[in-house]
């Protein structure tokens, strides 16, 4: 059982706060974005949620070519001549050049946060959570990568009679996730793939430790909603979506299993950071493929929506 007394100078890095969501759980809610992941997934829509550290981001189109970020950088980690403008293994995250960029081409990914601080914010939007049903989510990354921060900000959000909802891998160990359990309201869970090894190869991770705490979840008696990311040419064969629906069904408590199709939302933040984006050559799937997936899932008796609807 999580510890009933609050740390609330507990610290942590987050990277986004996002108000007035109505699609990740009930109600109104406010999405607190943790930082760090233990899957590296090529078609991953928040690449800066990937490390956990604080990392610098080069919008190049905002750039003026002033010169003040190489001025003040101490480590040497800014080159006027490369088009990522950032020398990642040198820099050090101190955001001095962040400070000075007045037209905006340089943001820091993350910022480090208390518990308290965090808490503070949320409540700004309480009256909408308690007019709504709605609540906090939490998002990443993973949110489990952050395990001690994220407990103490589940315990700070119940304390204030918030409703809780994780978007979350399921990679975690059980020990964590038994602690962690009793301060959430929902669960979405992500099943990249059914195949262990073509799990591994599109995400880094083998998927025994996701399907195992996807059954200890539903045993708990929280509610629990499997998410499948639908990658055309990664994970989008009927036969993947079959076994992923067979699976979802043999967890007693879980009746809804969603659909969320592959899109590219995200893959300007790969220019940002000075990567390469993989799945260059991937098309988003036709609305009929899609619906064809659906009907395959509702054959096994299960509840399916699209994107969340």
């Amino acid at each position: 059982m999580p510890s009933n007394i609050l740390d609330s100078q507990a610290k942590g890095v987050i990277f986004d706060i996002q108000r007035f969501s109505v699609h990740d759980g009930p109600g109104i809610r406010t999405i607190v974005f943790l930082k760090g992941c233990p899957l590296k997934c090529d078609w991953c829509s928040n690449p800066e949620s990937q490390q956990s550290q604080q990392e610098l981001m080069f919008i190049g189109h905002n750039c003026i070519g002033c010169g003040k970020c190489l001025s003040v950088c101490p480590a040497g980690a800014i080159d006027m001549e490369n088009p990522s403008r950032i020398i990642q293994e040198k820099c050090t995250h101190c955001g001095k050049c962040v400070e000075v960029c007045y037209a905006g081409a340089l943001n820091m990914a993350g910022e480090e946060k208390t518990v308290e601080m965090v808490l503070s914010e949320l409540k700004k939007d309480a009256i909408y959570y308690r007019n709504s049903g709605g609540g906090i989510t939490f998002s990443g990354g993973e949110p489990f990568f952050q395990q001690e921060f994220f407990e103490q900000l589940l315990m700070g959000c119940k304390s204030n009679g918030w409703h809780t909802t994780i978007e979350t891998t399921g990679f975690t160990t059980e020990k964590v996730l038994n602690k962690i359990l009793p301060l959430v309201d929902l669960v979405f869970m992500d099943i990249k793939h059914m195949d262990d090894r073509k799990h591994e190869l599109c995400t880094g991770i083998s998927n025994k430790t996701v399907l195992k705490n996807a059954q200890i979840i539903a045993k708990s008696g929280v509610p629990m909603i499997i998410r499948i990311p639908v990658i055309p040419e990664v994970n989008d064969d009927l036969m993947n979506i079959q076994a992923t629906a067979d699976f979802v069904r043999s967890l007693a408590s879980v009746k809804e299993l969603q659909l969320m199709p592959y899109h590219r939302l995200g893959q300007n933040k790969y220019d940002y950071l000075g990567r390469e984006y993989a799945l260059n050559e991937i098309k988003p799937a036709s609305k009929t493929s899609i619906d064809q997936l659906k009907e395959a899932v509702e054959a096994y008796g299960l509840k399916c929506s699209i994107g969340g609807s």
